[in-house]
C-alpha cells in the first residue's frame, strides 16, 4: 500500500518539479547539499536531475565546521542521524532554506520546533525499514543468546580444540523456544518483530502500549504493563521511540527488575537506556546478557567497557543495512526533497 501511494505522490512530484525548474531558470537551480559522499546513488541521481548537487566529499561524517559552511546558501539538505540539525545549523544555511531530508526513520537529531519556526519542512523515511531492522533485531538476539561472537572467537584461537572438541556446557545460552518474550514498543517494526519471534516456538508474547493493538492476534501478543514486561520476561527487546517519556527508561531500577537470566536486546535508540546502569548490571550478572545496535554516543569509543563484556553484542548501528532498504531509503529522501522544493505534498513529512 505505502510502495503504491509513493508511486502516485513520485509522479505528482515529477510533475509539479518541471514547474518548479521552470520558474527557477532565472534564478539557476535550487542547491541541495548531501552530507555524505557514500549515500545510495538512487537518491542523489534523482536529485541531480533538478538540482545543484553539492557533497561532502568523504565517505565518513562531515565534521561540524565543514557542515557549517556547506550548507551555506542550500535550499535543501539531505542528512543522516549523525548531523545535528539545530538553530546554528539553520542560521548557517540562510533563510532560503526550505527542506531538510534525513534518511531515516529517527528524527531525534534535528530540532523540529526551529524548523517549523522557520517554516522548514522536514522529511524522513518511515515504513521502508521494518523488515530490516526486524531482521536485524533476531539476528542480534540469537547472536546474544547463542554467544555467536564468542563462539566464532574460540574457534579461530584454538578454544575450541582445547574444550575437548565438545563439552555439555561450554558456550551454551538460553533459547527462544518456550520462553516469553516482551517488546517494549509495539510500532511496526514491534510487530514485525513479534511475528518472526513467534515461529520459534515461544510461549507467550507481551508487549507495551497504550491500548490494545488489534494486530497483536496475529502473533497472540497480550498487551501487559513495563513493569510485568520487566519481571516476567525472558528477552526484552526495545523498539521504542526516543521521546522525553522513554529517554533512559532502561535505568538500574529496570534492570533490577528483570530475571538474572534475561536477554536484552535494544535496536530502537541508544537513549532509551541508561548505558552505565547496563554495564553495571552486566558485570554484575543482573542481567544474563544485552545485544546492542545503538549505543551513547555512536561510534561507541574503544575504550568503552561494553566493547570488554563478554555478555554484550555491539553492532555499529546496521538494523536497516540491507542494499535494497538503503537505496529505497535514499529515493525516499530525495522524493521528499524535491516535493518540498516544488511546493508539492512530500511522500513522508514529519508535520
Amino acid at each position: 500500500m505505502f510502495c503504491k501511494s509513493l508511486s502516485v505522490v513520485s509522479s505528482l512530484v515529477r510533475h509539479s518539479v518541471v514547474i518548479s525548474t521552470a520558474r527557477n531558470m532565472s534564478n539557476g537551480r535550487p542547491l541541495v547539499y548531501v552530507t555524505r559522499s557514500d549515500m545510495p546513488q538512487g537518491g542523489l541521481d534523482l536529485l541531480r536531475k533538478v538540482c545543484d548537487v553539492r557533497i561532502w566529499a568523504k565517505p565518513s561524517q562531515v565534521p561540524r565546521n565543514e557542515l557549517l559552511k556547506g550548507v551555506v546558501g542550500a535550499s535543501g539538505i539531505f542528512c543522516a542521524l549523525t548531523e545535528k540539525i539545530d538553530k546554528e545549523l539553520l542560521d548557517a544555511a540562510g533563510p532560503q532554506l526550505k527542506v531538510v531530508g534525513t534518511i531515516s526513520v529517527g528524527h531525534d537529531h534535528i530540532d523540529l520546533a526551529e524548523c517549523r519556526k522557520r517554516n522548514i519542512r522536514i522529511g524522513y523515511t518511515p515504513d521502508v525499514l521494518t523488515d530490516a531492522t526486524a531482521e536485524l533485531t533476531l539476528a542480534l538476539l540469537l547472536a546474544t543468546s547463542r554467544r555467536i561472537p564468542e563462539a566464532i572467537h574460540e574457534a579461530r584461537t584454538g578454544g575450541w580444540a582445547a574444550s575437548g572438541a565438545w563439552a555439555p556446557v561450554w558456550l551454551t545460552g538460553p533459547g527462544l523456544a518456550n520462553s516469553t518474550v516482551g517488546i517494549v514498543g509495539f510500532g511496526r517494526i514491534g510487530q514485525a518483530v513479534a511475528r518472526r519471534v513467534k515461529a520459534f516456538g515461544t510461549a507467550q508474547i507481551l508487549y507495551t502500549s497504550r491500548a490494545d493493538n488489534r494486530r497483536a492476534k496475529e502473533t497472540g501478543a497480550i498487551r501487559a504493563d513495563f513493569d510485568d514486561i520487566l519481571k516476567k520476561s525472558d528477552f526484552i527487546i526495545c523498539c521504542t521511540a526516543l521521546v522525553p517519556e522513554t529517554k533512559e527508561m532502561f535505568n538500574k531500577a529496570a534492570f533490577e527488575k528483570m530475571k538474572r537470566t534475561a536477554v536484552f536486546v535494544n535496536t530502537s535508540r541508544g537513549g532509551t537506556v541508561d548505558q552505565n546502569a547496563l554495564i553495571g548490571a552486566l558485570q554484575n550478572n543482573t542481567i544474563w546478557g544485552a545485544g546492542l545496535d545503538v549505543t551513547t554516543p555512536e561510534p561507541l569509543p574503544l575504550d568503552s567497557p561494553l566493547f570488554k563484556l563478554k555478555n554484550c553484542v555491539v553492532l555499529p548501528h546496521i538494523g536497516s543495512a540491507t542494499i535494497e532498504t538503503r537505496n529505497v531509503m535514499s529515493e525516499l529522501t530525495a522524493r521528499n526533497i524535491l516535493a518540498a522544493l516544488a511546493g508539492s505534498e512530500m511522500p513522508a513529512e514529519i508535520k
